[in-house]
C-alpha cells in the first residue's frame, strides 16, 4: 500500500484585521509565560517561550521557543495587571533616564499575573516576525526541566541545530559561555535568536553548551532564517487496524495565516472522507486564526465569548464552512489558549468529538500596548468563555473521550463511527 500523501495548504495570510488579540501561553511565536526583563533578574519565569520568540516551535511547531513542563492549570494566576499602571511607570523610567521595560517588568512582577509579559522592542520585532512565519534562530525550542535545568524539547528537521547533532532531552548548559540554569527561558531563547546581539541576523553565530548522558561538549551554530509551517495536512489510509480513511490537519500554533491555511486544508477533503483535527502540543497564537479556523467546520455562530475590563464581547464564525464532514479533535496537555478556544467551540456546538487529555487550561487573552522607549507590555486584559459558557482558564477542555495511549488509533475508529472514511 502506498504511504501517506503529504500535501501543504495554500498559505494566505490575512492583515489589517481590527483588533489583534494573543494568547501569550507561547504564541506559536512566542515567548510566553512572565515578564521579561533585559538581565533575566526581573519578572516571572517565560516557561514557554520560542526562540522564534514560539519559534515553539519543527514542522508545524515554531522552533526556538520555550516550553512549559512545570505549569499546571490554574496555578499561579496573580491579579490582572493595571495598563495605566505599567504605562505610568515606564513614562517615569524615561523621565529619569531608566529603562522603560525593566520599570514595566517590575509592575507585572508584582501581580503575579504569569501571562503578562514585557519585550524589548527588538524581542517584540522577533516575536511579530514569527507570527507572520518567520524567524531568525537556530531550530530549537527549549523547557524548564527539574532542578532549574534549561532541556532541548524539540529540534526542527534541518535546521542548524539539527545538523549539529542536538536532540530532544538534551540539557541546555550555556549560551555564548553564559549558564542558563535557573534563568527565565525567555532570557535563554533571547539569546538563542541574538536579541542580546547588536546584529542578530542570518548568519551570525551562537555558541551552545551541551550536554547528554553525562558527556558534556559545545558546538558553534550559525542562525538562520526559517520559516514556520504551522499547518500541515496528510491523507491517511484506512486499513481497518488502524481505523477509517482520513485526513489529517495539524495545526502546531495559530500564526497569521493559520486559520486560513486550515480552511484551504478542509476544503481538499473528499466525498465522505472524515477530518482529524490534531491540535495536540499546539502552544496557541492568534485569536482571530483560531476563530477563521472554527469557520471551516462551522456555518456561522459563536465561537466563544470574552470580557475586556468588564465589558463582554463575542467572537463568531463566518458562514459557508463545511459542516457535513465528520470531525474528530485531537487534544493533550500541551492544547493550549487559541487551541482549547477552537476545542471548546467545536465540542459546545456538536460539532465535533474532542479525543485525548484534559487540555492545559490557559483561557486569558492578553493584548499588546506600546511602551514610552518602544518596548512593550503585553497584559492579560480579560478572560474567555466557550459558547456554553465554560469558562477554560485553570480547568481547561475536558474530552468527549479520554484515552491513555494511542489517541490517534481510537480518534480515527471515532472517526470511523461517525461516517468518516470507509
Amino acid at each position: 500500500m502506498p504511504g501517506p500523501s503529504m500535501f501543504h495548504p495554500q498559505r494566505r495570510a490575512r492583515r489589517g484585521a481590527a483588533l489583534t488579540l494573543v494568547f501569550a501561553g507561547v504564541l506559536a511565536t512566542g515567548a510566553a509565560a512572565g515578564s521579561w526583563s533585559p538581565d533575566g533578574r526581573g519578572g516571572q519565569d517565560g516557561r514557554k517561550a520560542p526562540e522564534t520568540l514560539v519559534a515553539s516551535r519543527t514542522a508545524a511547531r515554531p522552533a526556538d521557543r520555550a516550553v512549559a513542563v512545570d505549569e499546571r492549570p490554574g496555578d499561579g494566576a496573580g491579579a490582572p495587571v493595571d495598563r495605566t499602571e505599567v504605562e505610568a511607570a515606564a513614562a517615569r523610567a524615561v523621565e529619569d533616564g531608566k529603562s522603560a521595560a525593566e520599570a514595566a517588568a517590575e509592575v507585572v512582577g508584582r501581580s503575579g499575573d504569569r501571562w503578562s509579559a514585557v519585550y524589548s522592542a527588538r524581542e517584540y520585532e522577533g516575536l511579530e516576525r514569527a507570527l507572520n512565519g518567520t524567524y531568525i534562530g537556530v531550530g530549537l525550542s527549549a523547557r524548564r526541566a527539574a532542578g532549574d535545568r534549561t532541556e532541548i524539547d524539540s529540534v526542527r528537521p534541518g535546521s542548524p541545530a539539527d545538523r549539529a547533532g542536538l536532540r530532544s532531552g538534551d540539557r541546555l548548559r550555556s549560551v555564548d559561555g553564559t549558564p542558563v540554569d535557573g534563568r527565565p527561558v525567555t532570557e535563554v531563547v533571547a539569546r538563542l535568536r541574538g536579541d542580546t546581539t547588536a546584529w542578530p541576523g542570518p548568519g551570525t553565530p551562537v555558541r551552545i553548551g551541551v550536554e547528554r548522558a553525562g558527556r558534556s561538549w559545545e558546538r558553534t551554530l550559525y542562525r538562520e532564517r526559517l520559516a514556520t509551517e504551522s499547518v500541515t495536512a496528510e491523507r491517511l489510509a484506512g486499513d481497518g487496524a488502524a481505523g477509517a480513511a482520513a485526513l489529517r490537519i495539524k495545526v502546531g500554533s495559530f500564526t497569521r495565516g493559520a486559520g486560513e491555511q486550515v480552511r484551504a486544508a478542509a476544503a481538499e477533503a473528499l466525498p465522505g472522507e472524515g477530518i482529524l483535527l490534531d491540535l495536540r502540543g499546539n502552544s496557541g497564537g492568534l485569536v482571530d486564526e483560531a476563530v477563521t479556523a472554527a469557520s471551516a467546520f462551522l456555518d456561522g455562530g459563536l465561537v466563544a465569548t470574552y470580557d475586556v475590563q468588564g465589558s463582554q464581547r463575542a467572537l463568531e464564525a463566518r458562514t459557508g464552512g463545511a459542516t457535513a464532514l465528520p470531525l474528530v479533535v485531537l487534544v493533550d496537555g500541551g492544547t493550549m489558549s487559541a487551541a482549547e478556544l477552537l476545542a471548546g467551540a467545536l465540542q459546545d456546538r456538536g460539532r465535533a468529538v474532542v479525543v485525548g487529555s484534559r487540555t492545559f487550561g490557559k483561557g486569558s487573552v492578553q493584548m499588546p500596548s506600546r511602551l514610552a522607549d518602544g518596548s512593550v507590555a503585553e497584559l492579560t486584559v480579560g478572560h474567555y468563555r466557550t459558547p456554553a459558557g465554560r469558562v477554560v482558564d485553570g480547568r481547561g477542555i475536558a474530552p468527549d473521550l479520554l484515552v491513555r495511549g494511542d489517541a490517534e488509533e481510537r480518534a480515527r475508529t471515532v472517526l470511523s463511527g461517525l461516517g468518516g472514511g470507509s
